[in-house]
């Protein structure tokens, strides 16, 4: 073999190999290379960046308005007047504001919200604001509390069950919604929101369940129950993620304090309230710290907290299922009860359960809201709105009318007449009496209204004022991909899901929204009773009765929404039509006798004690004082005031420190009672202050 041969191949194989090193190492370090380049240019995001907060501001403060005399709005009951105090009312006021719009929603522990209240607020918001808080950015929603007074109507048959326009009443609810908004306009600070939703149980029944079976099985099939379970829960933060408030939306009525109750009362939802606000403002007393918790009415109309259900009062047994009334008695008998023994303790419970499932919300929502504010709003004349009812077919709304079966009430309170419920034919008798007293109605608003037998055709009755609203207010405000929408009324269960499904089915048809939550806040900007479906209609039990604009009214409803919708998706909310403005009445009669002259017993002054507390309690002990003081409508302007303080020692301090007034719930009640003179009774449980251990000494202290 040649050596320089095998020399030659020796010498091309080491070379051919450093060049495949040379080629592999120059591979790795441009791989190497461009790797880091690209780590370094385009680095992967291990925390998502966070949106621009909002600003948020929240405020709360006392609405309570005169404690004695006044009818309480709800029951039309001539007989329920206001005689003391069991817990206050206050207005919770929220702002939301993404640097470019602005929104307000404003839950009030009032009955509903009347236009004329909506009214007069917003004009004293302008005085303070100019343009800053309109009809299109504020909501005024009402908590359906059925202890609130009553007089802050325009319309003649809330007149009547009012006493006509209280303004002491009125100016009560107005300053007090008013000042919740300047003490959250003041609060504004940037903060983020986060929602959560979860089902409560055990907390609502259906009061018509009959009327609901009568929507399509499809449709019912589509649900497990016939009441809405679900709470909507938005907490709201400061940027350091601390806790400045709460907004929840849940679908019950707040009458577990029942038509015999005549003290003030902000029911279940009120009590929720307390509860949290309590939770979280450690210390402080009721309506008093910097957490504001706000718990809405939402799509209630056929709602009833009353869980043990309807019996009859006289003998024990089941209600008539289609008419509830009972064989001795009437619609009057047919009583629904619990889940309590008496209308303390269904508050108490009901409310406990709506507060406990909102605190596990607020703890557990962590699905941050975000995006830009919108808010659309038009008035409406719902007596002539054109439903399309499909491609061929349309149908139209009605003057307003209300039914017989109205006056038969629910089975959260019944009428006293012989009315019942389901009626589809008119009564000779009744129907005699309605036309010798107001007029029949007309062929035209009868054809209109059917299968409601009309006992009062309001739409057609203008003395002094029309008897109810032809002008309402149709609106919807949006927080990110959260819509509210705010119903003026009462809405069943049924025809709130339509409205819910329907606006979010158009929002999320448009690039800006995505898997949109839709909650109804009811008892809204302006009060026209009840919403129901077109087949629950039919069958005329209270809801449909009081169905005031026909049977297409939830048509009209959807159709009024769903272009309010539209609009927000296409971002032209600022081109919609206003509508035309609704009336504002002046001179309104009040019914209202004026407040007797203060008396006093002989030989004694006012503030003076008659029966005075002992000097020591224990829990477990009840607190009663009797002392001799005038009417209360003489006091003036009460809010953020209190009638009585429950005090404790503190031997650290050798101090009296006051722990309760008459906001709190472990106070009963301020009773106004006339013993030939006028005095006021104080019962003040202290078994309910579980804060208070044995052995420290308790007083109650009146105060003038």
């Amino acid at each position: 073999m040649d050596v320089r041969r095998v020399l030659c191949c020796g010498l091309s194989c080491l070379l051919v190999f450093k060049v495949l090193i040379f080629l592999t190492v120059a591979a790795v370090t441009v791989t190497l290379i461009t790797l880091l380049t690209q780590a370094i240019t385009y680095p992967y995001p291990t925390v998502p960046p966070q949106t621009p907060p909002y600003l948020i501001g929240v405020g709360r403060a006392d609405c309570t308005g005169p404690p004695a005399d006044i009818p309480l709005m709800g029951y039309a009951v001539p007989q329920q007047t206001a005689a003391g105090i069991h817990t206050r009312l206050f207005s919770r006021a929220f702002i939301v504001d993404d640097g470019h719009k602005r929104v307000v929603f404003i839950t009030a522990d009032i009955g509903m919200v009347s236009q004329r209240l909506r009214l007069e607020v917003l004009k004293a918001l302008q005085v303070k604001y100019g343009t800053l808080y309109r009809q299109d950015n504020v909501v005024l929603s009402g908590t359906h509390t059925h202890g609130g007074p009553a007089g802050y109507f325009q319309y003649t048959l809330f007149l009547i069950s009012s006493k006509g326009y209280v303004k002491p009443a009125v100016k009560a609810l107005v300053d007090g919604i008013v000042q919740s908004v300047d003490r959250a306009h003041r609060s504004v600070r940037p903060g983020r929101i986060y929602m959560s939703q979860g089902a409560l149980e055990d907390s609502s029944l259906n009061r018509s369940p009959q009327s609901y079976l009568n929507n399509p099985q499809k449709e019912r099939d589509r649900y497990e129950t016939n009441t809405d379970k679900q709470v909507v829960v938005l907490r709201l933060t400061d940027l350091d993620g601390d806790g400045v408030g709460m907004l929840s939306w849940f679908a019950v009525h707040a009458v577990s304090m029942n038509y015999t109750n005549q003290m003030i009362s902000s029911d279940n939802m009120g009590y929720a309230a307390y509860l949290l606000e309590q939770d979280k403002n450690r210390g402080s007393l009721p309506g008093k710290g910097p957490f504001v918790a706000g718990f809405s009415s939402s799509n209630l109309g056929d709602v009833s907290p009353n869980t043990r259900g309807p019996v009859c009062a006289n003998t024990g047994l089941p209600c008539d299922y289609l008419n509830s009334s009972c064989p001795i008695g009437g619609t009057k008998m047919c009583h629904a009860y619990g889940p309590g023994e008496d209308m303390f303790e269904s508050t108490r419970l009901i409310g406990h359960n709506i507060y406990k499932k909102a605190k596990e919300l607020y703890g557990k929502a962590d699905w941050e809201v975000t995006g830009f504010l919108h808010a659309a709003h038009q008035w409406v004349n719902m007596t002539d709105v054109t439903v399309q009812i499909n491609s061929t077919h349309t149908a139209r709304t009605c003057k307003p009318a209300l039914g017989h079966s109205f006056a038969a009430g629910t089975t959260d309170g019944g009428g006293d007449l012989n009315f019942t419920q389901g009626a589809v034919e008119g009564d000779p008798f009744w129907d005699g009496i309605r036309n010798a007293l107001v007029g029949e109605p007309s062929n035209e608003t009868q054809e209109c209204h059917r299968p409601k037998p009309i006992l009062f055709s309001t739409g057609e009755m203008s003395w002094p004022v029309p008897w109810h609203p032809e002008i309402v207010d149709v609106q919807i405000i949006t927080i990110g991909s959260v819509a509210v929408v705010a119903v003026p009324g009462e809405m069943t269960t049924m025809s709130g899901r339509r409205i819910r499904e329907a606006i979010k089915q158009e929002l999320d048809s448009g690039s800006s929204f995505e898997d949109t939550t839709v909650v109804i806040a009811g008892l809204s900007n302006t009060y026209t009773h009840y919403i129901t479906t077109y087949e629950e209609y039919q069958i005329q039990r209270y809801e449909g009765a009081s169905t005031i604009y026909g049977p297409h009214t939830l048509g009209a409803y959807l159709q009024k929404y769903t272009n309010l919708a539209r609009a927000i998706a296409q971002g032209t909310e600022s081109e919609l039509q206003r509508g035309p403005e609704p009336p504002y009445f002046a001179n309104l009669p009040n019914l209202m006798p004026a407040a007797p002259v203060d008396k006093k017993p002989v030989n004694s002054s006012f503030g003076q004690v008659l029966e005075q507390v002992l000097p020591v309690y224990r829990v477990g002990d009840v607190v009663s004082v009797t002392f001799v003081a005038g009417n209360p409508r003489h006091s003036g302007d009460i809010r953020d005031k209190t009638f009585v303080t429950v005090e404790v020692f503190q031997n650290t301090s050798s101090s009296w420190e006051v722990v309760h007034t008459d906001a709190s719930w472990e106070t009963s009640g301020t009773r106004s009672e006339d013993r030939g003179a006028d005095a006021a009774e104080e019962h003040r449980p202290a078994a309910r202050d579980e804060s208070t251990p044995h052995g420290r000494t308790a007083r109650a202290r009146q105060q003038s």
